[in-house]
């Protein structure tokens, strides 16, 4: 399904090389949704996407835990304060977990929180393709949302994110929709080094 897109962010701050896939350049991390369902379906497609990224050793060590109906309160209170005040409005919170160690030797996986990284974006460019929208989470209590998880020792927190359908930052406090629009990049300089 295409989900509406309800807004129409300024990306004019963003100076992207002719030839870039616009997908690349629309993504971006609101704060401002509007709760709205998203099928099953809709879910897996965006989980599938994540599953086809590359791993060290085609680990594919993270897993995404997604919040249920019943479960978003529960996932709500999991993130620091200031995330719980926009966050509510998403349709869809979760965390990304990564297995520390590789299962075919017991050794310990320095690239999977790499690889999740990996994942997550591809995730997040097939939920813009179907018009939704994401915002990743550093701002998570790791601890109890490890506790909450009942995740093992092997295991970690990565980070939070929300998903949802991006509306206009009206509905959000002013302070946090002062900061509501793409942002730029750093110039290409400073990131490709020859």
């Amino acid at each position: 399904m295409k989900y509406p897109d309800t807004i129409q962010p300024d990306f004019s701050a963003r100076d992207a090389l002719p030839g870039v896939d616009p997908l690349q350049v629309s993504r971006w991390s609101p704060r401002a949704f509007v709760k709205t369902p998203i099928n099953e379906a809709d879910l897996a497609r965006l989980f599938e996407a994540a599953r086809w990224a590359p791993s060290c050793f085609n680990a594919q060590p993270w897993q995404f835990y997604v919040s249920t109906d019943k479960t978003f309160n529960d996932y709500l209170h999991l993130l620091v304060e200031g995330n719980q005040a926009w966050a509510g409005d998403a349709s869809v919170l979760g965390f990304v977990v990564v297995k520390k160690t590789f299962a075919h030797n017991g050794k310990p996986n320095a690239y999977a929180e790499y690889d999740a990284g990996a994942a997550w974006m591809a995730m997040t460019l097939q939920a813009r393709q179907m018009g939704l929208y994401t915002h990743g989470m550093a701002g998570i209590k790791h601890d109890e949302v490890a506790s909450y998880l009942t995740l093992d020792d092997d295991h970690k927190v990565v980070c939070g994110f929300a998903i949802g359908v991006a509306t206009t930052p009206d509905t959000l406090p002013d302070d946090i929709a002062a900061k509501e629009k793409p942002s730029p990049r750093k110039p290409l300089d400073e990131v490709w080094r020859r």
